[in-house]
């Protein structure tokens, strides 16, 4: 099969490989999909043992089995199913499994792969195929923050720092929630006029004058983490669903110091918020298709890639056809 390889130093090759064996549990995944996710950046500086990829749709290729032909996304937390994590729902957040596909394990920027059966999401009919990645990182990633912040901070001010597609996502889940006033800050015009169509308000990055009951950062810089801080009211919560590999210094100066504030990291989502994920998606199809914006094969994703780095491209797809 093709898959590509990421070597580190901004180089990606692809390469015919032999599939890797299937682990007992595991199905066979054709490749149909999968999303580029700013995430991968590190992977496609450093390099990756494995092949990267984890926002991924396809198709059951399992001969025989109950589940061959169905159109399924790819759940990247490997999870036991046993542990009081998961026994809670929690199943993102498994104790016994530290395994992601895409990361630890081999992921969607292949023409197919071995998932384990638990990991399979199968998505409805209606849901298009160019659609179906967005079900993962930019709905589910993000809603399942905006539910964690919601019992804190049901209403008042929002600020999104970052307008990628965790950022925009953010904004349109803000929305479905009854958020009314979102303000968004991104160093790129387009990212902010973008956002602006979508209902969100343009604050200057690192502006300091105002204050929020809500900040959402989905950017993972530094700068946007500390003014998150300072502008967050007392009482208010500061959404950290950016990552950064970096080491986070914070100056705790008076106005983070002197007032009571809630700080929440959220990764990813359980399984149980899928179903209203899919009606996020159902709702608002119009909205999230404009972030879609490049379609591509498997040969161009080194040009592609660098493409999507350099921010000129929101939320491209590799495809299979």
């Amino acid at each position: 099969m093709k898959a590509a390889v990421f070597h580190g130093d901004r180089r990606i090759s692809i390469a015919e490989v032999d599939p890797p064996p299937a682990a007992p549990g595991e199905l066979s995944v054709r490749v149909a999909r999968t999303a580029l996710c700013g995430s991968d950046a590190k992977l496609w500086t450093k390099g990756a043992e494995h092949t990267p990829g984890h926002e991924i749709f396809g198709v059951v290729d399992q001969p025989g089995h109950a589940l061959h032909g169905r159109r399924t996304l790819v759940y990247i937390p490997v999870h036991c199913g046993r542990c009081e994590s998961c026994l809670a729902g929690d199943t993102h957040l498994c104790r016994t499994e530290s395994t992601l596909v895409g990361w630890n394990r081999p992921g969607g920027y292949a023409e197919r792969l071995h998932v384990p059966e638990q990991c399979l999401l199968p998505v409805p009919d209606d849901i298009p195929d160019d659609l179906a990645p967005l079900l993962l990182d930019t709905i589910g990633t993000s809603a399942h923050g905006i539910r964690m912040a919601r019992p804190i901070a049901p209403d008042g001010d929002v600020l999104v720092t970052g307008a990628g597609p965790i950022g925009l996502g953010a904004i349109i889940a803000l929305r479905h929630f009854g958020y009314t006033r979102i303000w968004v800050s991104d160093p790129r015009e387009s990212r902010v006029r973008f956002a602006a169509e979508f209902g969100a308000m343009p604050h200057p990055v690192g502006d300091l004058s105002r204050r929020f009951k809500l900040v959402v950062e989905s950017s993972g810089a530094h700068a946007a983490r500390n003014q998150g801080l300072e502008v967050v009211l007392p009482k208010g919560v500061v959404l950290l669903l950016g990552e950064n590999d970096a080491p986070w210094t914070i100056e705790e100066k008076k106005p983070i110091r002197r007032k009571d504030f809630w700080m929440l990291r959220s990764f990813y989502f359980p399984k149980a918020d899928f179903a209203e994920n899919v009606e996020l998606l159902r709702r608002y199809r119009d909205r999230y298709a404009r972030l879609v914006d490049a379609k591509f094969g498997i040969e161009a994703l080194p040009e592609m890639f660098g493409r999507f780095v350099a921010g000129e491209l929101l939320k491209p797809l590799l495809a299979f056809d």
